[in-house]
């Protein structure tokens, strides 16, 4: 069978992921001790090849199995990268309280570079490619009905300045009910592009093999990478006089979120804008639900016992911002289109609060984002009823029927 250009390029990209991972392998097989800088580099990339293979795993993966398994497999997966990093960070914190600040960082830079530059270029990219603003289909009113309700409750943790076991009981109820409310919803065939498209073409067997050879090889080369990448960029800190918490919150989170970003980038590319915001909002929910839900619970088994993990003032200021980043966010598509404007509104908010890192910024930039989601939200009663409501509220109505199952 003849391969053409593009199948070619998209072997190509495979193979590349593959091979940038190997290194770190070695390397934490060898047990070898690396400057910061270069460990850092080296396992960041390992990660970042990792996270392509796995997200281009989970496009195959739809293809195999019912749509409801496949919903809480993918959403489950999707975060590992991310998830990995952040969760060596609050182990490591259960023994080492220095630490505990960098899982904020993590989990807080993740969620704000999602939606500030994901969200945003895609729908920048959309408008220049197509003239009109960008929509997700009215099924997915699911996951935005779910992101207001972690949204709403993440104002309650900085209000409290804990991240405890409580907070893990409503936010990964809240994924579990979003998988089981997710999977009756309509179905549809899985929108599968680049090299995930030229393993769904093989035969069932070879492509079965291939994606369990890809979750495999990508699971070990994350959980390996992400200790020496987190000491390495936190070491790295140390030797060039940069704020450790800085570099962790951003650096770290691009590795990981580099993957879902670019495959919604090419969905827009193939003028399918509903799969590009789709994607990138359902991953907002599984990161505000699941991720930040299960920091508490790692803390607590690595601390031997039920653990609180105290915020100082500048987590609780960074997750406050996080919490109205999201609220505003939820704002602009309560219409289920985010315009031009909106997307040109969130990716400067995003961009200019990182030029000045401080107290007043942060607590300036959260008032505006709220200031910004209550003029959307009240300025056009139609647009207020019709969705915000409608949405929340059919999720409490799904849940009265799960009961009654």
């Amino acid at each position: 069978m003849k391969i053409t250009t593009r199948e070619g390029r998209n072997w190509f990209f495979l193979a590349i992921c593959g091979f940038v991972a190997l290194p770190a392998l070695y390397l934490r097989i060898a047990d070898l001790c690396l400057d910061p800088r270069i460990a850092s580099v080296i396992f960041g990339l390992a990660i970042l090849g990792a996270a392509f293979l796995v997200a281009w795993a989970c496009e195959v993966v739809q293809l195999e199995i019912s749509q409801s398994l496949a919903l809480a497999l993918v959403a489950l997966v999707a975060v590992l990268p991310e998830y990995a990093v952040d969760a060596y960070l609050a182990w490591t914190a259960g023994n080492n309280p220095v630490y505990i600040p960098y899982v904020t960082a993590n989990m807080t830079g993740a969620n704000r570079l999602l939606i500030g530059i994901g969200w945003s270029m895609v729908a920048l990219l959309f408008w220049v490619k197509q003239g009109r603003s960008i929509k997700v289909e009215k099924a997915q009113s699911t996951e935005i009905s779910f992101l207001v309700l972690a949204t709403l409750y993440s104002f309650i943790i900085p209000i409290k300045g804990t991240l405890s076991l409580v907070d893990s009981f409503f936010l990964v109820g809240l994924f579990v009910l979003y998988i089981w409310a997710s999977s009756r919803g309509e179905i549809s065939p899985p929108e599968i592009t680049g090299p995930a498209l030229n393993i769904g073409r093989l035969n069932r067997t070879t492509r079965r093999l291939v994606t369990i050879v890809l979750f495999t090889f990508a699971a070990v080369v994350i959980f390996s990478s992400a200790e020496p990448f987190a000491e390495g960029l936190i070491g790295m800190g140390r030797v060039w006089g940069i704020d450790e918490f800085i570099l962790v919150q951003w650096l770290a989170p691009l590795a990981s979120e580099a993957p879902e970003i670019a495959i919604a980038l090419v969905f827009v590319l193939s003028s399918n804008g509903n799969a590009a915001l789709g994607s990138l909002v359902s991953a907002k929910v599984n990161q505000w639900t699941l991720l930040v839900g299960t920091l508490p619970i790692i803390y607590s088994i690595s601390l031997g016992g039920v653990g609180t993990m105290p915020l100082d003032v500048r987590q609780t200021e960074e997750i406050l911002l996080t919490s109205a980043q999201s609220l505003f966010a939820i704002s602009l598509l309560a219409n289920l289109t985010l315009s031009r404007s909106g997307a040109v509104i969130l990716f400067l908010l995003f961009i200019t609060q990182l030029v000045f890192p401080n107290t007043w910024v942060r607590y300036g930039y959260s008032a505006l984002y709220i200031f910004l989601s209550l003029y959307l939200l009240l300025k056009d009663r139609r647009l207020r009823s019709i969705t915000i409501y409608a949405m929340v509220r059919q999720v409490f109505t799904d849940f009265k029927l799960l009961k009654k199952r």
